[in-house]
């Protein structure tokens, strides 16, 4: 067997793993997770995060925490715990791979003071822009910042508050910044970043 032939074995293998991950992945997410997230990771209840469009590496490192403890939710505390590392990083991949659709802002549109809080923070609490993370259009930043825009006002309020009470704390940062900022501050934000695109 000459060495093109070897390549486009081990080619053809790969596409083949990957095809039977991408496929277990898919089928995860439709019989398990699309309840609460949807089968594509847009989520119709608005207290369920979005997952499409995610940072796969975020969407592992979320359901590592939620095996581990580290992130506290009885039922997905419960679902991580059957889930193996490859799984994570196959769920993480696929909702990644999905298509996010937008969301719309109720009341903090441009000029809001969800926007001036996402885009420039509040200097007289030491609360940075959001932006200077999660990127001027909520992209987040690969592995280390989640995607945001578009996310669920109500998910994203309630995970704010979560890091206040330090009720979540895997997201040491987070805490930091959630505990400088009021109730309003926290909806009008959570707000903005619903009709972010």
């Amino acid at each position: 067997m000459n060495f093109s032939k070897i390549v486009l074995f081990v080619v053809v293998l790969l596409g083949a793993v990957y095809a039977h991950a991408a496929g277990d992945a898919a089928k995860m997410a439709t019989q398990v997770c699309a309840a609460c997230h949807g089968a594509d990771g847009n989520s119709v209840i608005a207290l369920n995060p979005n997952l499409a469009g995610q940072q796969p590496e975020y969407i592992t490192k979320q359901l590592k925490d939620f095996k581990s403890g580290e992130r506290k939710n009885a039922v997905m505390g419960s679902i991580a715990a059957t889930l193996s590392a490859e799984d994570m990083i196959d769920l993480g991949v696929y909702f990644g791979s999905q298509t996010a659709k937008n969301g719309k802002a109720r009341s903090n549109g441009a000029g809001s003071v969800g926007e001036k809080i996402y885009r420039g923070g509040i200097a007289d609490s030491s609360v940075p822009a959001c932006a200077a993370c999660h990127g001027p259009a909520g992209a987040g930043v690969p592995i280390r910042f989640p995607h945001l825009a578009g996310q669920h006002a109500d998910y994203t309020l309630a995970q704010m508050k979560a890091f206040r009470t330090g009720e979540r704390t895997n997201a040491p940062m987070m805490r930091t910044i959630a505990a400088k900022m009021t109730d309003q501050d926290m909806a009008a934000v959570s707000d903005y970043i619903q009709g972010l695109r």
